[in-house]
């Protein structure tokens, strides 16, 4: 094991100036990291809020909805892990701040929607601008905040999922109502243009906001700044120890891409449920969408975040990681499967509460997920390691509408129940190999979850 320099002991989080700094940086980061990320995956995913308004005004295809919902990852994939070299040799803090406010313009230009190709085009073009935002503030949030309180820091980051939509669904959908009923414009091109301009709005904040290293924190005092340097230091140096060196050994990787496929299951998952969402609740309680279905399509994520925090901040020891995630994974299948029974059966009330379900098991296991890559990569190697994880596994994004659009097509039901049941079979195989993860090498930074003073010769 590396230890720090001869002299100088690591603060365990038990000593009171790292757990201030941790504290202090927490307050003054995780707001703006949540605004952004809320953003992103309110502009990512409103379009489910406008897919029948779109068909009706612009004549855009089931076909073409479905390939503008999922081609926004292959733009992302395509641009993620260049976007997260650039990052690291920018600053977190310029290069957030240039991803929200291009994909802003971006997302705002919706409005202007005519046919097929410009949306189709305007998805890509989407997925390009914000490639790089979750894995950067992932890596950032990595360089901030020691193992042991890791998995907090994603669930509170991971919080913004649940706030778009929680706020969001109602949020767009009286958009829609607002935008129909009270200016000359029709619903759906005032969602886009309000909801683009919020991320501009959020990275112009961003560039104010946000500090690139403790060592630059005005908030912190030099003894903080010591503490929490120091301990992220030991901890970097345990990952270059543990992990591969460079761009190319890190791609090559076989745990990058073992971690790789788990989170391309959990995003089949977590795309093929929300981007489909409106339209459940809508054939569930038979209302068309609107402020209505917004409202009660936000109490799966009300429920998820409360399940994201309250997991994630309990997920400090190696044993919770792994069986949690496990037993989250495998109810996140469970649920998905019931909620297409509940469908099926003409069971409203069911429905919605095994979509609830399923939400708050994806909420909860996305953090425990990211702990897991993050204990064995830093430097430019989680640039490109934690670039290709987010890249590849946001593909599911682009499989799942897809792969639900085709089975529902090749076995046609009323509730389109056998597309749903697909989404749950890759939340299975995620749960077996995150427990097959027991038999891995233990990374050398996850000893620190004792929580003990890192000293030399110890």
């Amino acid at each position: 094991m590396s230890h720090p320099a001869e002299g100088t002991v690591t603060p365990s989080l038990n000593d009171t100036t790292l757990r201030t700094a941790v504290a202090k940086a927490a307050r003054h980061l995780m707001p703006m990291l949540v605004i952004l990320y809320f953003v992103a995956f309110l502009d990512r995913t409103n379009v489910g809020f406008a897919e029948a308004a779109l068909r009706t005004d612009r004549g855009v295809s089931d076909g073409a909805f479905a390939l503008g919902a999922g081609i926004f990852f292959i733009g992302y994939a395509l641009f993620e892990i260049p976007s997260n070299l650039l990052l690291k040799r920018f600053g977190a803090r310029f290069w957030l701040a240039r991803i929200a406010i291009t994909w802003g313009i971006v997302a705002a230009a919706f409005s202007f929607t005519t046919n097929d190709t410009m949306f189709i085009i305007l998805r890509f073009l989407l997925g390009v601008t914000e490639a790089g935002l979750f894995p950067g503030v992932i890596m950032y949030l990595s360089d901030w905040f020691p193992n042991k309180v890791r998995v907090q820091m994603f669930a509170i980051f991971y919080l913004a999922q649940p706030f778009s939509q929680m706020i969001g669904a109602p949020l767009s959908g009286g958009l829609i109502s607002f935008g129909d009923t009270v200016t000359p414009w029709q619903g759906w091109q005032v969602m886009f243009f309000v909801e683009g301009v919020l991320a501009v709005v959020a990275g112009i904040a961003a560039l104010f906001l946000l500090t690139n290293s403790p060592a630059h924190a005005k908030f912190l005092d030099d003894d903080e700044k010591a503490a929490l340097s120091s301990v992220m230091a030991t901890e970097d140096r345990l990952r270059t120890e543990d992990g591969p060196s460079g761009v190319w050994r890190a791609l090559s990787n076989w745990k990058v891409w073992y971690f790789t496929v788990i989170y391309f299951a959990l995003q089949i998952a977590v795309y093929g449920t929300t981007f489909y969402l409106p339209q459940q609740v809508s054939s569930l309680i038979g209302l068309k969408v609107g402020w209505q279905v917004g409202l009660i399509s936000a109490i799966p994520w009300l429920v998820g975040l409360f399940a994201c925090y309250y997991f994630g901040r309990a997920a400090n020891t190696l044993g919770r990681r792994r069986s949690w995630g496990t037993l989250f994974y495998l109810s996140t299948g469970v649920f998905i499967l019931g909620s297409a029974w509940a469908g099926a059966n003409n069971l409203p009330l069911l429905g919605i509460l095994f979509i609830t379900l399923a939400v708050a098991s994806f909420l909860s296991v996305g953090p425990i997920t990211w702990a897991y890559p993050t204990s064995f990569l830093t430097g430019a190697a989680a640039a490109a390691g934690i670039g290709l994880i987010n890249s590849l596994g946001n593909l599911g994004g682009f499989v799942a509408p897809l792969m639900r659009t085709s089975i529902n097509a090749a076995v046609p039901t009323p509730t389109g129940a056998w597309g749903v049941v697909s989404l749950g079979v890759f939340a299975f195989a995620a749960a077996v190999m995150i427990w097959l993860t027991k038999y891995f090498r233990r990374a050398k930074s996850d000893d620190l979850l004792h929580d003990e003073p890192v000293a030399p010769g110890h």
